[in-house]
């Protein structure tokens, strides 16, 4: 069964697709009282029993669609869950959105990142928690050392696979793959149909259901587009004079550590309050900058790919790609971040004169232009046809691009771990100071 998205459809409330009332008491409590279009179709199955396959982006509702039929078979008698995620940021963010929910149903439940004590951990798993959250190489690290045990897991969540794919971790996937019972639920969540979802979804799945709100590549609707080319040594300035001509929260890409850090200190030197997020910070660093940004202390975020996969923010209205992604999908994930919630978003991309080549690639992706921008503050710049150099920046950034290859590769850096993890847009109007 392979579902589109029927978003145009006005959805029955969640109590009509099965939700039970002390759900949807806390649902109401939250305002939430109709699902989104993957909510509306994965709940059904998922209470079924079925196992399934979700393609879909960020922001769109995944955590309950996944979250709220387990916790309800959990109360009916299953007896664990185990969610996996990319990073311990979205590790927590999933809490986060669960706990109110598993609290109501008397239901505990436990995150297993890097950067955490693992001695906590351990005194944790001794409470039984009914629903474990982890990161591949943590929890790799407690079944290697025999701190837990997987046998009770009946309900198993893969989300953000592709991601987790391409971040290296196939063989961290597989080994605990193996510390799984065979006879389970399995619900994998992606944003892409890669191979090698396909290959495991086949390998690991009983005849999964697969449902698709937006088909691969598409961007949210909501988010107006805008591309400006600019030379390397005027992006700041071209940065800070948005900043001023924009009003709400501001999330900024970098696509290194360097970068962010850079970034974000001149921000702040100009008294923008600014924060910073990547794979540098400890995690408690990382928690403290996301919650200011959430409460407003910070109105600039600046992140770099790998740390930002848990900003769930639904207030930000720009998003602005300091420097274009390695990888096309990232541009995807990006700008996602805005235009949540019903709300109208923008995202403004900074492209060197000799970008062309990433401009077609993430266009291709997309399957529409990007329109193009020219701010009063720059000289009109045009792009170049010489070779890109950014390939030339990639090799000595000492970051891998993504590949996205059923081959082995070499695993990036656990962010989970104790170290550093088709519709074409139409312009839409902003609102500007």
């Amino acid at each position: 069964m392979n579902s589109g998205d029927k978003s145009n459809k006005k959805f029955p409330d969640f109590r009509e697709i099965g939700i039970i009332p002390a759900l949807l008491k806390i649902l109401d409590a939250n305002s939430i009282t109709r699902p989104t279009p993957i909510q509306h179709q994965a709940i059904g199955m998922v209470l079924e029993g079925k196992d399934m396959i979700g393609i879909a982006q960020t922001g769109t509702g995944k955590t309950f669609a996944f979250g709220l039929p387990m916790l309800q078979q959990l109360a009916a008698g299953k007896k664990r869950g185990l969610i996996i995620l990319p990073t311990r940021e979205l590790a927590y963010q999933v809490e986060d959105a669960l706990k109110p929910y598993a609290n109501a149903l008397g239901i505990k439940t436990a995150v297993f990142v890097g950067g955490a004590s693992m001695q906590l951990q351990r005194q944790m798993i001794k409470q039984n928690p009914r629903i474990l959250i982890a990161t591949p190489g943590r929890l790799n690290d407690h079944l290697q050392k025999r701190t837990v045990s997987l046998k009770e897991v009946e309900i198993l969540v893969l989300d953000e696979a592709d991601r987790m794919l391409d971040m290296g971790f196939k063989p961290q996937i597989n080994k605990i793959l193996e510390h799984v019972p065979r006879e389970r639920q399995t619900l994998l969540f992606s944003a892409t149909m890669a191979q090698e979802i396909v290959q495991l979804a086949t390998a690991q799945m009983r005849m999964p259901l697969r449902i698709e709100v937006a088909p691969t590549g598409t961007t949210a609707e909501k988010v107006e587009q805008e591309l400006i080319i600019v030379r390397q040594q005027n992006k700041l300035t071209l940065l800070k004079s948005l900043l001023k001509e924009h009003s709400g929260q501001v999330l900024v890409f970098s696509r290194t550590k360097h970068g962010a850090r850079k970034v974000t200190r001149a921000l702040n030197e100009d008294k923008f309050h600014a924060a910073e997020i990547h794979s540098n910070k400890s995690l408690v660093q990382r928690r403290k900058s996301l919650e200011g940004f959430k409460k407003g202390t910070y109105r600039i975020l600046v992140a770099t790919d790998i740390a930002s996969r848990g900003i769930d923010v639904t207030n930000i209205a720009l998003v602005i790609n300091y420097d274009l992604p390695d990888d096309p999908i990232d541009y995807i994930h990006r700008i996602g971040r805005t235009g949540r919630a019903e709300r109208e978003g923008l995202a403004i991309s900074f492209a060197t004169p000799t970008q062309a080549r990433n401009i077609r690639d993430i266009e291709r992706l997309i399957r529409a232009p990007i329109p193009r921008r020219q701010h009063e503050s720059l000289t009109p710049v045009s792009m170049e046809n010489g070779p890109d150099t950014s390939q030339r920046h990639r090799r000595s950034s000492g970051r891998r691009p993504a590949q996205r290859s059923s081959g082995s590769r070499k695993p990036r850096r656990d962010s989970s771990r104790n170290s550093r993890p088709k519709k074409s847009l139409g312009k839409r109007k902003f609102k500007r100071k």
